[in-house]
């Protein structure tokens, strides 16, 4: 029995500014509220990265979406 792709994800999102040697930057981390696993992000393109990466069909379910 096949599962089904996941509709909803949630994460508890933290933003915070670190200064660095060129300045500002944001740093990002992220919770799973149900098992408590954390992500820490050195910037918000690692974020939205992570973020595109889960959200995006794996190879198998693409297969599966076309079927």
């Amino acid at each position: 029995m096949q599962s089904e792709p996941k509709s909803y994800i949630s994460f508890l999102l933290r933003l915070y500014r670190v200064q660095s040697g060129e300045g500002w930057t944001w740093r990002a981390s992220l919770e799973d509220p149900l098992s408590g696993e954390r992500h820490a992000f050195p910037d918000l393109q690692t974020l939205f990265a992570f973020l595109e990466d889960r959200i995006s069909p794996r190879e198998e379910e693409r297969g599966e979406m076309q079927e």
